[in-house]
């Protein structure tokens, strides 16, 4: 009696996972595959269509209705394909999310050419207040300078004989004015590139006060290019 009462379980648990088992793969009740395989067949069954894995397949009601789509089944390597595909989407979605906040606070920033102007001229103006620090050392360097000149006139018939200290003295003036020259000149690239800098960001500056503007940009996409002809 126990034996049997055993069985009689066995076979209702086998029976359900059965069930499931037809559930799963079939969907709701009633619904109906179709789909057209890779030789142009139109199939129809009542579960997905092992012929289709690899395409669209759609599954309908009884009454006709599309219940849903069903895409292809992918391999590992499809499927990480796809994956990157739409990993690298997500990042370029990102970067242009991030470009129109920076153009927004840039517009907020220079709302006009004059406000960009204004930045412009400060800070070529901090260039300027640099070149003119090195330029009141130099001076006072050569101010140095004389005095140990002073000084070498009593060495003038032979300036071997003088103090090896004083010597030293007027060679590390002499590197100190030749390193403050150097600066100068470094502070004259750096104008030309805090000018470069202005003139590319004032460019960009342009195109976007258009837009603002509702000006037409030359290569800017508009809706009606961007969204195709209708």
């Amino acid at each position: 009696m126990h034996k049997t009462a055993w069985l009689i379980g066995e076979l209702a648990l086998a029976g359900l996972a059965t069930a499931s088992a037809w559930a799963q793969q079939t969907g709701p009740v009633g619904s109906i595959y179709t789909c057209v395989d890779r030789n142009g067949r139109r199939l129809t069954a009542d579960r997905p269509i092992a012929e289709c894995a690899d395409r669209e397949q759609r599954e309908l009601a009884p009454s006709g209705m599309v219940r849903r789509h069903l895409g292809p089944v992918l391999s590992e390597q499809e499927r990480a394909v796809v994956e990157a595909r739409q990993r690298k989407e997500a990042e370029e979605r990102a970067r242009a999310l991030d470009e129109r906040r920076r153009e927004r606070a840039l517009t907020a920033r220079y709302p006009d050419k004059a406000a960009h102007d204004v930045e412009r001229k400060a800070a070529i103006q901090m260039v300027d207040d640099v070149a003119a620090t090195a330029e009141k050392r130099i001076v006072e360097l050569r101010q140095q300078r004389k005095t140990m000149d002073t000084e070498m006139e009593f060495y003038k018939k032979d300036p071997s004989k003088a103090p090896m200290v004083l010597r030293t003295r007027i060679a590390e003036n002499e590197d100190s004015i030749a390193e403050q020259q150097r600066f100068i000149a470094g502070q004259g690239d750096e104008k030309r590139r805090v000018h470069q800098r202005f003139d590319a960001e004032l460019a960009h500056l342009r195109r976007l006060w258009d837009e603002q503007r509702g000006v037409a940009v030359p290569g800017a996409a508009t809706p009606a290019s961007a969204g195709g002809s209708r």
